[in-house]
């Protein structure tokens, strides 16, 4: 698959555009091993975004949300849990940490969760409506527990 690469100004653009869901279907949160894509559209319909969510199959505290453009670039993640990442610089990121593109390096980059941006650090459904804020995501339907 190849990368696409955009500027920093294309990827912030992309990032703070808004976005909205593509029918009134309800954002679930995932529960073990489960992986949900939700179809996102710009206002003016010519960028499509996804919204992925995904929970580890054997560690069910490892959760995942992000937030792509154009099907492989990936604009923003939120790590939930996990071990810590390095950063190119060799910079070492605890869990929960925020990836968010930067030009050249893709998501390579994370950062400590924005508690200003991320005020509900310990409840999953509030982070979720707190990323889908930081994404832009409007008008989203909401977002429920995922009943097996």
């Amino acid at each position: 698959m190849a990368e696409i690469i955009l500027t920093q100004a294309e990827a912030d653009a992309l990032l703070a555009m808004d976005k909205h869901t593509e029918d009134d279907s309800p954002v679930l949160l995932p529960v073990g091993g489960q992986k949900f894509a939700v179809k996102l559209t710009s206002r003016d319909g010519r960028e499509k975004f996804f919204l992925d969510l995904s929970r580890g199959r054997i560690d069910l505290r490892r959760v995942k949300f992000q937030n792509r453009a154009r099907n492989v670039l990936r604009l923003a993640r939120l790590d939930l849990s996990g071990r810590p990442h390095r950063n190119p610089d060799g910079e070492e990121v605890p869990a929960p940490h925020l990836h968010f593109y930067c030009e050249g390096f893709g998501d390579k980059w994370a950062k400590p969760l924005p508690k200003d941006m991320f005020p509900n650090g310990e409840n999953e459904l509030n982070l979720l409506e707190d990323f889908m804020r930081f994404c832009n995501i409007r008008d989203a339907t909401a977002v429920q527990l995922h009943l097996m």
